[in-house]
């Protein structure tokens, strides 16, 4: 026991290096905040602290770190923004209509800066060109659309 009370900082600072490396190879981030806790060991050790009061702060800021900094990281981490490929991304954007839109004949449309057929999305609508659309579907190479108020009389 005098030895590993001699050499209390070099284990934690052994500890934490372990933790480190093991950190790498699992990326979960578990391993990490057990490092983070050894090396609150380690500063207490190199403080004076004993061997229990050490083990007890590093056990504690482990915890701490696990409960607290670990979930928003993860979070972070494995979040992003939403990615929306193909047709995908025409849904819920607007455009402008170049020929007439109605249930029985296809119209065109211009959204994205590409010519697009269109039909209305409510089948008893026409929409004359110029109008404003959003496109609220795409079903092959025919999008979906549906008028957008405007605010002028």
């Amino acid at each position: 026991m005098d030895w590993l009370s001699d050499h209390l900082a070099a284990v934690w600072l052994g500890l934490a290096v372990a933790f480190g490396i093991a950190e790498m190879f699992s990326l979960d981030l578990v391993m990490g905040m057990l490092a983070l806790g050894a090396l609150v060991g380690l500063v207490s050790a190199l403080l004076g602290a004993g061997f229990a009061v050490s083990a007890i702060l590093a056990a504690v800021a482990s915890v701490a770190c696990i409960a607290v900094i670990r979930p928003p990281l993860v979070k972070r981490l494995h979040g992003g923004p939403e990615l929306s490929l193909g047709h995908g991304k025409l849904v819920g954007q607007q455009g402008r209509v170049t020929e007439r839109v109605t249930a029985i004949e296809s119209g065109r449309v211009k959204l994205a800066g590409e010519i697009w057929s269109a039909k209305p999305y409510d089948e008893t609508l026409v929409i004359e060109p110029g109008e404003t659309v959003e496109v609220l579907e795409i079903r092959g190479a025919t999008a979906y659309v549906h008028p957008v108020p405007s605010l002028e009389p």
